[in-house]
């Protein structure tokens, strides 16, 4: 029953939110070229559909996505670990990490077009970017929560050696930690996506720029909308996956 009624309010907080959406450039209070009202989106939809640039955008952006995630997120990981389980290693990169840690993602724009010109690859350099300190932070954190009291009771039992203690305590251990910090890192690579590709890279980003260019506000939502529906299933997908990996708490 509460499920019910929660599921009915939110149902009817987003019924509220078209409504007055829908309403706005209705009433002439929002220049409908600025924001068009979302009973014209279905059509934009379709229209770009038909012309097959929907889902040759998608694809290319979903390339992209997947490439620069698995890049960002193996890098941070492996450097995570090495972080979180050598001190050494952790006071090595202290400097160099605060140094480039602040940079945002769109400052390495420039570096990618001269050292991958407007390719799929400069886009992919940009979202692993944004990925890698998210994952790399989370992961190093885990490591350095991972109870000292086992990896004691690891060696006791003879498990000495740097590889042992990973797969046997240290990556179990974290690993709650870590996919927290991959489920973030799905949201920022999905943002990372658009200002990948505004510089020409073909996918969602360039079609958004297109658009806008054009004032065709309807096709702009429509991919802002895309991007909401991918990054919904992603992220249902991987709470699934979530669950199933991390099933021995239950």
């Amino acid at each position: 029953m509460k499920y019910l009624r929660s599921t009915l309010l939110a149902a009817t907080g987003l019924i509220a939110f078209l409504a007055f959406w829908e309403a706005m450039p209705r009433l002439g209070l929002i220049n409908p070229a600025f924001l068009p009202p979302p009973s014209t989106l279905p059509t934009a939809f379709l229209r770009e559909v038909s012309l097959g640039i929907w889902p040759e955008a998608v694809m290319s952006s979903l390339s992209h996505y997947v490439a620069g995630l698995v890049v960002g997120a193996g890098a941070g990981i492996g450097l995570g670990l090495l972080s979180g389980m050598f001190q050494p290693f952790e006071a090595f990169t202290a400097w160099i990490v605060r140094l480039l840690r602040p940079i945002p993602g769109l400052a390495w724009v420039p570096f990618a077009i001269i050292w991958f010109g407007v390719q799929p690859s400069a886009a992919v350099f940009i979202i692993a970017i944004g990925v890698f300190w998210i994952v790399f932070f989370a992961t190093q954190g885990a490591v350095r929560q991972v109870d000292r009291d086992l990896i004691e009771v690891a060696q006791a039992f003879g498990f000495r050696s740097p590889v042992s203690r990973l797969v046997k305590i240290l990556l179990p251990a974290a690993t709650p930690g870590i996919l927290v910090g991959l489920r973030t890192a799905l949201g920022q690579a999905w943002m990372a996506v658009v200002a990948a590709e505004i510089f020409g890279v073909a996918g969602v980003g360039q079609r958004m720029m297109q658009a806008s260019s054009l004032l065709s506000t309807d096709i702009v939502v429509v991919y802002m909308l895309t991007m909401a529906a991918l990054y919904g299933l992603f992220d249902t997908a991987f709470v699934a996956l979530q669950g199933w990996l991390l099933r021995w708490r239950a």
